[in-house]
């Protein structure tokens, strides 16, 4: 599989396409005035501590008051790692066998006015604040560093157990007293040398970082990550990579100048696009972003699935659509279900959907069948980078899955609400309306002065009422002894009404 990254850049916003075979895999979008801050420390005040969450409320600055986890006080390794693996960083660390001890209750640990140092682990999404953690982790390209534990894991992606014991070893030689490290992929095969070079940055980065702590008040940004071009090459640039192609001189020098000091022996080639046509149509990406929008996907073989995104989960329904089989309809079903499962996560990756998700497959009888989707569905999940947990198949053909959520799909960074529905999805019918008009008019219209009542409506409203529902207009007239006169206006919402007396 050949791998390429295309970065179109503007004095607007920066976007990342990872390309796997030629298509879109992932996209990272940063724009300049949305600049996301996952990795991003803060000195923060706790604001607000709720004993029945065991959770905080904490200012650190932003528009919505931060989220802090019980766990996420103390230094309980299962919550650091948690916090890595989940993060923008791309970690998938050992599993920390030790037994943990209860957590104590939040208010014994923090109060009202408290200052602490904080990172973010997760972005403001929809209606919620940031995710904050107090266990600080500095990403770099081989190692991340824990200051405030002492830990050394490896990366689950490093299969090998030799490998990983001479990894650990190294580590636990070179590594500063009392302080904790992730070994990433990327350092499999690595010298000392690249470990303790890596080492030594993050721990002058830290350095730094306490020091500005010290000299400023809370709340307040203390050290911001990456721009997303940094972030990318850093946690998805390995071996496999074969381009990078950029459209901007200036991204382009400074691309050359990260891969040289961090990663000088990666062998890559990187171009710089200079032709009239954006560089996004070049590659036919414009049209698989496009389509990473819509709510329906066509499989080839005329099938297709629908996506639903709401505020708590995620609903995929499959369906056969066009697709009418050759032989019979288990074979048409257990066909379109497996196109099926490559395309749902294909679109999981490329939309950054996540939380959890509800897939509905075709029903299938057999129990063979439902275990040859659920085997696909887990091998097409196996390039994920974040994070995901299946269960097994229901015997009404429904799959729940989770899938970590880390920054805003696709669908909520690009679009928003629609202002004429609300976001609903819907609106009222024209006729839903005009009854609903029928039944205000019963209520107000007698306790009305004078003899004539003006209906302001929409105009597709209007055309009803004067028309179809003319009769219904006209017996509210003799009923009340009032004269009705509809009138359109075109600046109306279809729902929306307004009765003038006079």
């Amino acid at each position: 599989m050949t791998k390429e990254l295309v970065i179109n850049t503007t004095s607007q916003e920066t976007r990342v396409a990872l390309l796997e075979s030629g298509h879109i895999a992932e996209l990272y979008i940063e724009r300049k005035r949305e600049r996301g801050i996952v990795g991003n420390i803060y000195k923060g005040k706790v604001i607000r501590v709720l004993p029945g969450m065991q959770a905080a409320f904490v200012d650190i600055g932003l528009e919505k008051a931060a989220f802090l986890y019980v766990a996420d006080v103390l230094a309980e390794m299962e919550a650091v790692e948690q916090f890595i693996e989940g993060g923008s960083h791309h970690v998938d660390p050992a599993e920390d066998g030790s037994d943990h001890l209860p957590l104590p209750p939040i208010e014994d640990l923090l109060q009202e006015g408290q200052e602490l140092l904080v990172q973010v682990a997760k972005e403001p999404i929809g209606t919620k604040g940031a995710r904050i953690t107090s266990h600080i982790s500095l990403p770099g390209r081989h190692l991340v560093y824990m200051p405030t534990v002492d830990h050394v894991g490896i990366s689950r992606r490093i299969e090998n157990e030799e490998e990983k014991d001479r990894l650990r070893s190294l580590l636990d030689v070179i590594r500063p007293e009392g302080t904790g490290f992730i070994v990433r992929t990327a350092a499999e095969g690595k010298s000392a040398e690249d470990l303790q070079s890596d080492m030594e940055f993050l721990v002058g980065l830290w350095e730094d970082i306490q020091k500005r702590r010290q000299h400023h008040g809370a709340p307040c940004l203390i050290h911001s990550d990456l721009d997303v071009t940094s972030k990318v090459l850093r946690d998805i640039l390995t071996e496999d990579v074969n381009r990078i192609v950029v459209d901007n001189r200036v991204e382009y020098d400074k691309i050359v100048r990260f891969l040289s000091t961090f990663m000088p022996n990666l062998r890559y080639s990187i171009d710089l696009y200079d032709n009239d046509e954006p560089i996004f149509d070049a590659f036919g990406l414009e049209v698989e972003i496009s389509r990473a929008l819509g709510r329906k996907v066509w499989l080839k073989s005329g099938g297709y699935i629908i996506i639903e995104q709401t505020e708590a989960l995620t609903a995929i329904d499959v369906n056969t659509g066009r697709f009418v089989g050759k032989h019979n309809l288990e074979d048409t079903i257990l066909k379109t279900n497996l196109e099926a499962v490559k395309e749902i996560a294909f679109q999981l990756r490329l939309r950054n959907i996540g939380g959890l998700i509800i897939i509905d497959f075709i029903d299938m009888e057999r129990e063979a069948h439902r275990e040859k989707v659920h085997s696909a569905l887990e091998d097409a999940l196996k390039n994920d980078k974040s994070k995901t947990n299946i269960l097994k198949i229901s015997e009404l053909g429904l799959v729940e899955m989770t899938r970590k959520r880390v920054r805003e799909s696709i669908g909520r960074t690009l679009c928003e609400p629609c202002p004429y529905c609300e976001g609903k999805g819907y609106v009222k019918s024209r006729i839903t309306t005009a009854y609903e008009i029928f039944r205000e008019l019963s209520r107000e219209i007698s306790g009305f002065p004078g003899y004539r009542v003006t209906l302001l409506v929409h105009p597709d409203v209007a055309q009803l009422l004067t028309d179809e529902e003319g009769q219904g207009i006209e017996d509210l007239e003799r009923r009340f002894e009032k004269q009705i006169a509809v009138t359109a206006r075109p600046n109306f919402h279809i729902e929306q009404y307004e009765i003038l007396v006079g």
